[in-house]
């Protein structure tokens, strides 16, 4: 047997393997902290769920807010749940001119050096000093998928959407954890652009 072609076509077949993940189309949405939450609804007050989301544990809240920025303000963005160690809005590029408010391309939690925003609930207001960003398009994968496709957390891949104005995406970055389940998350902006919506499949490629 010749042991190195035979490793040659295992490494064929790994790479051949069909690697489809579920997409889910993420509009402006918030985090907040369990501080803001008061400040924005009243003492002592916790989210309430509306739906489960795709990741273990997280929910789409019932409460809504209004962002405001410097040229012009949402309604009812909702918050995502349960709260966060800090606070957090996520919008497209597109939103981001509407309001006036440069967000920069981060991944969730890297906040630093971002701008604020003023957020307004039936009870109060926040200023955020920081934490608008444009989130990064990602793929949540629990570890045993990761593993399965040779993935590493913070890996960047190349991911194809399909569809008649399929598209391909680079710098997709890989999450990791035994916490996630798979689904590959991307805003609005880049989902127009594919015509792409909540529940279709993409595959990644390289």
């Amino acid at each position: 047997m010749d042991v190195g072609m035979t490793a040659y076509r295992e490494k064929q077949g790994v790479r051949q393997m069909s690697k489809t993940v579920p997409v889910g189309v993420s509009a402006r949405h918030i985090h907040l902290s369990q501080e803001h939450i008061e400040a924005l609804f009243g003492a002592g007050y916790q989210l309430t769920e509306f739906k489960p989301l795709s990741q273990p544990g997280q929910f789409a809240a019932n409460e809504t807010v209004a962002v405001i920025g410097t040229k012009g303000q949402f309604d009812k963005v909702r918050i995502l749940g349960p709260a966060r160690k800090a606070s957090q809005l996520e919008i497209s590029r597109t939103d981001s001119f509407a309001i006036g408010v440069k967000a920069p391309v981060r991944e969730s939690g890297y906040i630093d050096g971002t701008p604020g925003i003023t957020i307004k609930g039936p009870a109060g207001e926040v200023t955020l000093e920081q934490g608008v960003i444009v989130a990064a398009r990602h793929i949540h994968f629990h570890t045993s998928d990761a593993e399965k496709w040779g993935i590493q957390d913070k890996d960047l891949l190349k991911v194809r959407l399909g569809g008649e104005r399929g598209l391909v995406l680079e710098h997709v970055v890989a999450r990791v954890s035994p916490d996630f389940a798979l689904d590959m998350h991307i805003d609005t902006d880049e989902a127009n652009a594919a015509g792409a919506s909540t529940g279709d499949t993409a595959e990644i490629i390289d």
